[in-house]
């Protein structure tokens, strides 16, 4: 291994909570609460730059991610993110499940290129999104009858997050997760993923793919509604309402030559509108 990757701490991206799509451990939740997510987005904050490195070989991210996974097993100490969520894990008697699932997700990212069909995209959100809400909602108790209304959420977010960044992740890591089937079928290329502006072939995949991701969305309306926990719940509120809006900017943009993304006065303004909203309805 080489001196640059001899810790995950080396391939650090400098990137925060703040600078994610959508809400991590905000101020709307309990301050009891806040403290054990914000653990949990610190270990995959540091396994997904590990994964993500385009310098690291994948053999050196591999042995990176192992450390991380023996320190949350218990089996060594080596990595400061995975031994501060397994104390978080044992204080609160949570499982360490979600974040070995989470590391599944990043393995799987040193070594896979492309995947071939939604499915197994589905599948890898399974590990690379599922776990995060499943996590959230155990560190508030609530009740796992949620996971299939989260886990629809958490996937569609995971797939935003994929076309937003479709042409950046082909030219930087040569990392592909719009569906090699659904490119084919529509006489579309990965090489199509290089170019300043999307073809008309490519632009329709995009398009579909997010009517796909709004039949997630459709499965996750009923989410917030369901929560126990008032706060937990408008967090959600907001999520899923900026995750709409989202892909609907993914229906009419370019990501390879337009920016799909809100700015802060639009985050704000549709966070309190949906905030709002949740609030009023409970």
């Amino acid at each position: 291994m080489t001196a640059m990757a001899a810790d995950a701490a080396a391939l650090a991206s400098g990137k925060g909570h703040e600078d994610e799509n959508f809400p991590v451990a905000s101020w709307v939740l309990k301050p009891q609460y806040r403290a054990p997510i914000m653990a949990f987005y610190r270990f995959a904050r540091a396994a997904d730059d590990v994964a993500d490195n385009a310098a690291a070989s994948a053999d050196e991210k591999l042995a990176l991610l192992g450390a991380m996974r023996a320190t949350l097993d218990g089996s060594t100490d080596a990595n400061p993110e995975s031994l501060a969520l397994r104390q978080v894990c044992a204080e609160r008697g949570l499982t360490p499940q979600h974040g070995l699932d989470l590391l599944t997700a990043f393995e799987r990212d040193c070594t896979i290129l492309r995947y071939a069909s939604w499915d197994d995209l589905i599948d890898y959100c399974r590990y690379s999104a599922m776990p995060v809400g499943r996590f959230v909602l155990d560190v508030h108790g609530e009740s796992r009858e949620l996971w299939p209304a989260n886990d629809a959420l958490c996937a569609a977010l995971q797939v935003i997050n994929h076309l937003q960044d479709c042409g950046k992740d082909y030219r930087t890591i040569n990392r592909v997760y719009i569906p090699t089937d659904m490119l084919a079928a529509a006489g579309a290329t990965v090489e199509d993923l290089g170019r300043d502006r999307a073809t008309p072939t490519l632009r329709g995949v995009i398009v579909e793919l997010a009517r796909k991701t709004q039949g997630l969305l459709a499965q996750s309306a009923c989410f917030a509604g369901c929560i126990h926990d008032k706060r937990l719940a408008v967090e959600v509120a907001v999520i899923q309402r900026l995750a709409e809006s989202l892909t609907r900017k993914l229906l009419t943009r370019d990501p390879l030559s337009e920016r799909v993304h809100h700015s802060k006065l639009e985050t704000l303004l549709i966070a309190g509108t949906a905030g709002a909203a949740r609030m009023l309805t409970r």
